[in-house]
């Protein structure tokens, strides 16, 4: 767990921060020079700009050095998994430095889960009013995945996708990304495209399904063809939506959709309204909350928005929940 001396400077004002912002994130991009001037308002800050993964590396590697207290991640989910992978790979968590989001990306899945929304300078003229009113802060704590499988390196992130998700992800960043539409627009012109596909029927190409064996605390449960699967540690994705219905008291929030499932329209608004209680498992539907999950698959995955390969011969692809990580959250930096 992250020193208490770091809260408590935050809660005093004496907190040391650091900047590290993405000037190539989709939202950033067309107002680089306003967020320029509100990231020079921080008072006390050290900014530090990347554009890639070494750059993110070296900047995490320099703001753990400095012995930062705040770190303020401006970009994107994919900026945010690359500090949370690095920071995992080389810092105990007693050395990390409270996290925040500022959502400069295309996506932002994790910003709005800490309820952090709105343009990236606006917030960040809140942040700096907040750091110079020392407000009380808001924190709020995180679990993140940690994904693994022999032979490659571990992945850290908020969110994992196989099947329709991940594909569709993939094709939007070649496609749709072209546009220049980001956020929840871009998110949701995305999503509706291939769930209109699925219940059309599609299933070749872009709609193909994922073949998996999903095994849970070393028993296989589930074998199949199945539509899509996502696990998320994340309280709520995008629209608000939360849909995922387990009562177990687990970190990591699982639901999978059957190839084919019953009823596809009723349900998958269900679904993506927040009430797949309804839902049952002999249709093709379900959910639950689990601490570790083991899939064997040879398939294209997602991790917030990036995409890897899994293959079975490697072994089962492993998610558990790392953490939890403290966030400065929506009180704070929407004050």
């Amino acid at each position: 767990m992250i020193e208490n001396s770091r809260i408590k400077k935050l809660e005093s004002g004496a907190a040391m921060i650091g900047l590290l912002f993405n000037p190539l994130s989709g939202r950033i991009r067309k107002r680089k020079d306003a967020i320029r001037r509100a990231l020079s308002g921080i008072p006390g800050a050290t900014c530090r700009e990347v554009t890639n993964a070494f750059e993110i590396k070296a900047s995490v590697d320099a703001f753990v050095h400095a012995d930062i207290d705040l770190l303020v991640i401006v970009g994107g989910d994919g900026t945010v998994q690359g500090v949370l992978c690095h920071l995992f790979a080389t810092q105990p968590l007693a050395r990390w430095p409270v996290l925040t989001v500022i959502p400069g990306g295309t996506t932002n899945m994790t910003a709005l889960d800490l309820g952090i929304c709105g343009r990236p300078e606006f917030i960040l003229q809140q942040l700096r009013g907040y750091l110079l009113k020392q407000i009380l802060p808001v924190f709020l704590q995180r679990h993140v995945l940690c994904i693994e499988q022999a032979g490659a390196e571990k992945v850290y992130g908020m969110f994992f996708g196989v099947g329709l998700i991940a594909r569709a992800v993939i094709f939007s960043q070649s496609k749709i990304k072209q546009l220049g539409i980001t956020g929840e627009i871009y998110s949701g012109i995305i999503t509706v495209g291939y769930l209109i596909g699925l219940i059309l029927g599609r299933r070749h190409g872009a709609w193909a399904p994922v073949q998996m064996s999903i095994i849970e605390k070393d028993i296989e449960l589930h074998r199949g063809t199945y539509a899509f699967l996502f696990a998320s540690t994340l309280d709520r994705l995008l629209f608000g939506m939360r849909p995922y219905w387990g009562r177990e008291e687990e970190p990591l929030h699982m639901t999978f959709v059957r190839q084919k499932p019953k009823h596809p329209l009723r349900s998958l608004w269900a679904l993506l309204s927040g009430r797949g209680e309804s839902l049952k498992e002999r249709d093709g539907y379900h959910s639950c909350n689990t601490g570790v999950l083991e899939l064997l698959i040879d398939d294209d995955y997602i991790v917030d928005g990036e995409s890897y390969r899994a293959s079975s011969e490697d072994g089962p692809l492993r998610i558990t929940a790392a953490g939890p990580i403290i966030f400065l959250g929506a009180g704070s930096v929407n004050s």
